[in-house]
């Protein structure tokens, strides 16, 4: 909690007195982890259980197996990934999940929604006090789970997942191949294996595991996002606000925002439809958005796909999809952290 204080910058923003979600059940009450894929009883050794991927879905599932007595592996490429996304988490996951308030970058209470006229309608008068939606950076949000899961037993493994060899009996292995990314030489990793009973796809929208176990394709949007650091006046603006921008200049279908971060805003767009003209409506927020963000520094820049709907299927035998790469996204919004 300490170094999530330090990344986050807890002091900037007051916490509320009230943790929502306080008394529901958490991932650290888990006690009993039960495979249905297995038609005996483990003798003599734990389930071991391999996570591929280590988002917030991949790091919670490795957390709660671990806690419930599983051998846990949790393999995750790019420890320092900073996935493009708004960083907006509902209130009810900060109880849940059980998440510190020094992770909460900024905490909105104002949503702004901008017409494609420029009128502005104004959201978040009817909040209590202790109500927000929380914004985080993914990069803070993500390492702290990661790293939570391995305090509870979970094997956290700096690596690339290749690929897969199917059990060949009823009660019979995975054999997973990754290289080992934790000892690379210039770049490369140590081909490894690890033999399994359970395998868990948390590894994206693109997920290797989705194609290893055959589950089909699904609609995906492609989101574009832009880190932007802009003057404390301008960011005054954005302390406890969110925007929201709708309109054909920013996105034929989808919607485009301006997220407040810890000293910094997101300014982003999406589209399922013209993947291609991604570039054209990312353009189109900056301009719509140009008097509050005028004379901004970009200091990072972001694209990654975003699923659209579940995928056809979302396990097969004993290996279960997760997160993105099941497809567990509300259409509406995008939203996809807490689910």
């Amino acid at each position: 909690r300490r170094a999530a204080n330090k990344l986050a910058g807890a002091t900037s923003v007051a916490a509320p007195s009230v943790v929502p979600n306080a008394n529901m059940p958490k991932l650290s009450q888990a006690k009993v982890i039960v495979c249905a894929g297995l038609g005996e009883k483990l003798e003599g050794r734990k389930l071991r259980v391999a996570v591929i991927g280590g988002g917030p879905a991949g790091a919670s599932a490795a957390e709660t197996l671990a806690i419930g007595g599983c051998e846990t592996y949790l393999i995750e490429r790019k420890l320092d990934n900073c996935k493009p996304c708004g960083g907006a988490i509902p209130l009810c996951m900060v109880g849940e999940f059980d998440l510190p308030q020094e992770l909460i970058d900024r905490r909105v209470r104002k949503m702004t929604m901008i017409s494609p006229t420029n009128k502005e309608v104004q959201i978040g008068s009817t909040l209590a006090d202790d109500e927000y939606i929380g914004m985080v950076r993914r990069e803070v949000l993500d390492s702290y789970m990661r790293d939570r899961a391995g305090e509870k037993g979970a094997t956290l493994i700096n690596g690339l997942f290749m690929g897969m060899t199917l059990p060949q009996t009823k009660n019979g292995s995975y054999v997973l191949t990754y290289n080992d990314l934790g000892d690379a030489v210039s770049g490369k990793g140590t081909k490894k294996t690890l033999e399994v009973d359970v395998v868990i796809g948390a590894d994206g929208a693109n997920s290797r595991v989705a194609k290893e176990i055959e589950a089909g394709d699904y609609e995906y949007a492609i989101a574009f996002q832009e880190r932007m650091r802009i003057d404390d006046e301008k960011m005054e603006y954005y302390k406890e606000r969110a925007e929201m921008y709708v309109g054909d200049d920013v996105s034929p279908d989808f919607y485009a925002w301006v997220f407040p971060k810890y000293d910094h805003v997101a300014v982003g767009t999406g589209t399922v439809v013209d993947k291609k003209g991604i570039q054209k409506y990312q353009q189109g927020i900056r301009d719509r958005a140009e008097p509050r963000i005028r004379g901004g520094e970009i200091i990072r820049v972001e694209a990654h796909p975003i699923p659209e709907h579940p995928r056809p299927w979302r396990t097969k035998d004993r290996v279960p999809l997760v997160g993105d790469a099941a497809g567990n996204v509300p259409k509406f919004s995008g939203e996809g952290i807490y689910f």
